[in-house]
C-alpha cells in the first residue's frame, strides 16, 4: 500500500509534546499520526534558511523521504545508506563526514535522521563532530528509536571490540515521532521495539507494566490508541531520567537493564542473529534470573516478565553453543562496566531496578550455563 493509505488505515490521533528538560538546550518530542506531513506543527522549530543534511537508509527512503522533502527548504540534500547494523562504523560516518563538506555544512546547519536507531545513532555522532556541534533533529521510524535511541542525546558507532564503543553525548533540537510510520514496520521491527517498552515498566512503573499486559494485543495490532500510550508513557519516563541525569552518572544507568547481556549477544553473534530488541528482551531475562539467583528478586517476578515477552512474541532464553568465557571478556570491555567489575541493572520485581557493581563472575556464569 502507499504511504497514504497506510496513514489512513491508522486513525488519526490527537498530538502530544513531551519536553526533554535540559535548561537552555531543552527541546520537544512531538508524538502523533501524520506529523511528518504537518509541517505547520514543527517547521518554526527548525531555522529556515539555513543547509541541511537529510540522512537515512534505503529502505526508510522508499517510504519517507520524499514527504520529508516536501517540507523543507530547497537547499537539502540528501544522504541515503544500505540498511542494517553493519552501517553503524567508522568508515560510514566518515562518509557522513565527506557528504558535510560536500554539502558546505556551516555550523549554523542541520543534520536530520531519518530512520532507526542506527541512521539516528551514526547522524547524531556527525552532528556532536562536525565543526565541534552542530544542530541535529531525530525523525525515528520505528518504535525502538521512538521511544528509546532517539531520545536522550547518545550517539555513536560501533567497533569490532564492542558496541557504542566511540561516540558522544549530543542532543537533538527537535524529535519528531510520527506513529503513522509505524504501519509500514515489519512485524519483527515492531516486536523488538516493544522491548524497549516492556523495559521502563519493569524497572520503574508499576502500573504501565500492567497496562502492558492487558494491551499486548492492542499493541501487536498498531491499534492508534495503544501505539500512542505505549510510546508518550516511553518517552515521558526517557525523559524524565534524561533531565536527571544526562550523562549517566546515576539514574540513567537504569536504562541499561538486560543491555551488559544484550550487548555481549549482539558482538558476539556479529549483530546478524537478532535484532537489538530481541537481543535486549534475552538480556533482560538474564537479568531478572541473574537477581533471583542474589536473593533480589523472585523467580515468579522473572516468569511475569517473561510472559509479557513471550505474549509479544519476543525471545526470552539465551541461546546454545555460545562460550561463556568469551561472553565475560566480551562484557567487560562493555562501556557500563567500571574498575570494580561488572555493573547489572538488577531486579527486586516489576517496577524495582537498581544498579550493582562488583557481582560476582560465579554468578554471571551460572545463569549463563542454566539455558
Amino acid at each position: 500500500r502507499s504511504v497514504a493509505e497506510h496513514e489512513a488505515a491508522a486513525p488519526a490521533a490527537a498530538g502530544t509534546r513531551v519536553e526533554v528538560e535540559l535548561g537552555a538546550r531543552s527541546y520537544p518530542v512531538c508524538i502523533g499520526h501524520g506529523i511528518l506531513r504537518d509541517a505547520a506543527r514543527w517547521r518554526d522549530l527548525l531555522p529556515k534558511s539555513s543547509p541541511v543534511l537529510v540522512v537515512t537508509n534505503d529502505v526508510v527512503a522508499r517510504w519517507y523521504l520524499a514527504p520529508l522533502l516536501a517540507t523543507l527548504p530547497e537547499l537539502a540534500t540528501v544522504l541515503v545508506l544500505p540498511d542494517g547494523e553493519s552501517q553503524k562504523s567508522l568508515a560510514t560516518a566518515e562518509r557522513l563526514f565527506v557528504a558535510l563538506a560536500e554539502a558546505r555544512m556551516t555550523r549554523d546547519g542541520t543534520i536530520i535522521a531519518l530512520g532507526g536507531g542506527v541512521v539516528g545513532d551514526l547522524a547524531g555522532f556527525a552532528a556532536a563532530c562536525w565543526m565541534r556541534g552542530v544542530r541535529f533533529v531525530q525523525v525515528p521510524t520505528t518504535l525502538l528509536a521512538m521511544v528509546d535511541s532517539a531520545v536522550g542525546g547518545k550517539t555513536g558507532v560501533n567497533l569490532p571490540q564492542g558496541k557504542n564503543l566511540v561516540g558522544a553525548f549530543h542532543q537533538p533540537a527537535l524529535v519528531l515521532a510520527d506513529l503513522a510510520t509505524l504501519q509500514t514496520l515489519p512485524d519483527r521491527e515492531l516486536r523488538a521495539g516493544l522491548a524497549e517498552v516492556i523495559k521502563y515498566g519493569a524497572i520503574g512503573d508499576q502500573e504501565f507494566f500492567a497496562w502492558l499486559e492487558a494491551n499486548a494485543t492492542a499493541l501487536l495490532a498498531r491499534e492508534s490508541a495503544a501505539l500512542t500510550h505505549g510510546v508518550k508513557t516511553s518517552v515521558a519516563h526517557k525523559a524524565r531520567i534524561v533531565a536527571l541525569d544526562e550523562r549517566e552518572s546515576g539514574p540513567r544507568a537504569l536504562l541499561n537493564f538486560g543491555h551488559t547481556f544484550a550487548h555481549a549477544l549482539e558482538q558476539i553473534t556479529g549483530y546478524e542473529s537478532y535484532l537489538h530488541g530481541e537481543a535486549v528482551a534475552i538480556g533482560m531475562m538474564q537479568a531478572a534470573r541473574l537477581s533471583a539467583a542474589l536473593g533480589l528478586g523472585t523467580v515468579a517476578d522473572a516468569e511475569r516478565l517473561a510472559t509479557l515477552l513471550r505474549a509479544v512474541g519476543l525471545p526470552t532464553r539465551w541461546p546454545s553453543g555460545i562460550d561463556t568465557d568469551v561472553v565475560m571478556d566480551t562484557m567487560r570491555l562493555d562501556k557500563k562496566a567500571g574498575g570494580e567489575g561488572l555493573r547489572f541493572v538488577l531486579w527486586r520485581g516489576v517496577g524495582r531496578a537498581e544498579v550493582a557493581s562488583g557481582v560476582p563472575d560465579a554468578a554471571v556464569r551460572a545463569v549463563l550455563a542454566a539455558d
